[in-house]
């Protein structure tokens, strides 16, 4: 391995954040926890006005373009929508995920004033009393209740005791470790890649060098949602790495080792030079990777875009079978994105040493030669003969 990551630090750091409730709209506690580690590496930061966090590694760099490594903290779960006549709660969900695997969950609910436990059961879930109706009921939202631990048989009892429409659902993670370093466990995207970005920034404090560029790492609330690197990233960031989850599945190429690189997902191809640069790291330091494109997918990289910002990005991931469901993984996988994340931040950038939004075409990047260049003879002379457009 290049780069001897702290493998422990990573393993326990992820299954501290997998114990932490934190749906998208209620991170504050993962984010206390996340600036807690921070502070124990020894890395400045600062939180956005809802708490997104922009750490800083350690450089003599004070300014010029920056770039960032961004992943977040914020997970799927639910919300209550309804208190029941039965005494239950219906629910719908937070970010997009299937009711199929929300069946038998245990979760927390927080309300205003207390956290209670339950578990998430479909609406005719005794086969002694439903008989084959448990096997043919719909798999939706409006198909599946919270039933409470707690002695209460109804909408008004629920509301005395202080439950609300509205009130979060956090979904436990129920992680189980194996010795040959498997992972199975709920919200593994994103934690998982949380964890390799603070082991990459504990191996960057060990062993310093001067970094090519201030990097920034980000992380950000309320990718599950949608809207996720839309307002963290400053204007000089002029290159971002999104880490999340590779989903593992029949068509698609990742794999539950090594890194997989998107080259694009459902909102488009990723930055062409940024992306080969990072397979160019993968090639150098001999790290396994796979190259996969993601059609139901988006990432932090996309609400960036969408937010207007200038800025290259790219995703790298660690494979997840079955994600947004009960998830599984490989710590050799989150190993080898931490490593990847030391090399890129310990790379040259793109640019030359600008930070403004526009460039003459004599800094514009240049990896390889493209287009005419690469072209046959034979090639060039048919396209000659192609007839411009009117």
């Amino acid at each position: 391995m290049p780069f001897e990551i702290d493998r422990n630090y990573m393993q326990q750091t992820l299954l501290k954040l997998l114990s932490i409730h934190s749906p998208s709209g209620y991170t504050d506690p993962i984010v206390r926890v996340v600036c807690e580690q921070l502070d124990e590496l020894g890395v400045p930061f600062e939180l956005t006005r809802r708490g997104a966090i922009r750490a800083t590694l350690p450089t003599r760099r004070k300014s010029g373009p920056r770039r960032a490594v961004v992943t977040h903290v914020d997970t799927l779960g639910a919300m209550v929508k309804e208190l029941k006549p039965n005494g239950r709660l219906g629910i719908v969900p937070v970010g997009t995920w299937s009711s199929r695997f929300a069946e038998g969950a245990r979760v927390s609910i927080f309300t205003d004033e207390k956290i209670f436990r339950g578990t998430i059961l479909p609406l005719k879930a005794s086969g002694h009393v439903y008989n084959t109706e448990v096997d043919t009921q719909p798999i939706d939202w409006d198909h599946v209740e919270i039933r409470i631990d707690e002695n209460v048989v109804g909408a008004d009892e629920l509301y005395q005791m202080g439950f609300r429409v509205g009130d979060f659902v956090g979904v436990d993670s129920q992680p189980e470790l194996l010795a040959n370093g498997y992972l199975n466990a709920r919200h593994l995207d994103n934690k998982g890649g949380v964890s390799a970005a603070l082991a990459a920034a504990k191996y960057l404090v060990e062993n310093p060098t001067a970094l090519p560029a201030v990097t920034d790492l980000l992380f950000t609330i309320s990718e599950e949602v949608g809207s996720g690197a839309s307002a963290v990233l400053t204007q000089d960031v002029v290159e971002m790495v999104s880490i999340d989850n590779g989903t593992v599945a029949a068509g698609q190429a990742s794999r539950e080792f090594g890194i997989t690189v998107a080259m694009g997902d459902s909102t488009g191809p990723f930055d062409f030079h940024l992306t080969r640069h990072l397979l160019n790291l993968c090639k150098e330091h001999r790290l396994v990777h796979a190259r996969d494109v993601f059609k139901y997918y988006r990432s932090d990289s996309a609400s960036a875009l969408d937010a207007g910002n200038d800025t290259r990005t790219a995703l790298i991931t660690f494979g997840v079978d079955a994600s947004h469901g009960y998830e599984r993984t490989n710590l050799d996988s989150l190993d080898c994105i931490a490593q990847l994340v030391v090399a890129y931040a310990r790379s040259d950038m793109l640019f030359k040493p600008k930070a403004t939004t526009l460039t003459k075409l004599k800094d514009f990047p240049k990896t390889r030669k493209v287009d005419v260049d690469m072209m046959t003879k034979e090639q060039q002379e048919a396209v000659a003969q192609i007839p411009p457009e009117n």
